[in-house]
């Protein structure tokens, strides 16, 4: 998707400082922006819009609207740009435990709010490979332990090595066209059965 065509929900109760964030985007080429400027239902409202970045902008935050906000980019998913006038260490380390992507803080200028956003979509795209490749990495090692549990079975009830046992596995796998670890997920689950 270029740039220019994402979707970008400005939220900011705030008039004059959406028409800023409006302004800076739209002269750094994006089209498709929308401003809210109430919080309240603002989750019904992201979810309608769908939009592909969020950029929120609180003059004077108190901890519950903040709160709010981080609850709701924790569910939305997407790449959330934050800028506010003042905060402390606790609202910071909120802010990144939710996701969000950017936490500008004292730093709304027009010429600013492109490279913020760039960086905020930047940064989630990044964390969003690394929470993939951490999954798949946890699939792995759990197929792996299904396997080898299957392999310890066959060994002790056939009084196969662990070579064969897992020739034996993957044969099956090979004639049935079944992966491996279904294969064994299955011996283990008829293993359990005859047990009962």
């Amino acid at each position: 998707m270029n740039n220019s065509d994402l979707a970008i929900l400005v939220i900011d109760e705030n008039a004059i400082r959406a028409a800023i964030i409006k302004e800076g985007l739209l002269k750094a080429g994006h089209r498709n922006v929308t401003v809210v400027e109430e919080l309240v239902g603002v989750a019904r409202i992201i979810e309608r819009q769908a939009p592909d970045v969020i950029v929120i902008d609180i003059e004077n935050p108190n901890r519950d609207m903040l709160e709010s906000l981080f609850l709701l980019s924790r569910s939305v998913k997407k790449p959330i740009a934050m800028f506010v006038d003042r905060s402390d260490t606790d609202m910071i380390h909120a802010a990144v435990d939710a996701g969000v992507s950017a936490y500008v803080v004292d730093g709304l200028k027009q010429e600013r709010v492109k490279p913020i956003l760039d960086m905020a979509i930047s940064r989630f795209n990044a964390f969003s490979r690394m929470a993939q490749e951490l999954e798949a990495a946890k699939s792995q090692l759990e197929n792996r332990k299904v396997v080898d549990r299957a392999k310890a079975l066959l060994m002790k009830s056939r009084g196969m090595d662990e070579e064969k046992a897992y020739a034996l596995l993957r044969r099956t796998a090979m004639d049935q066209n079944r992966k491996i670890v279904d294969v064994a997920q299955s011996l283990i689950m008829t293993f359990e059965m005859l047990e009962r």
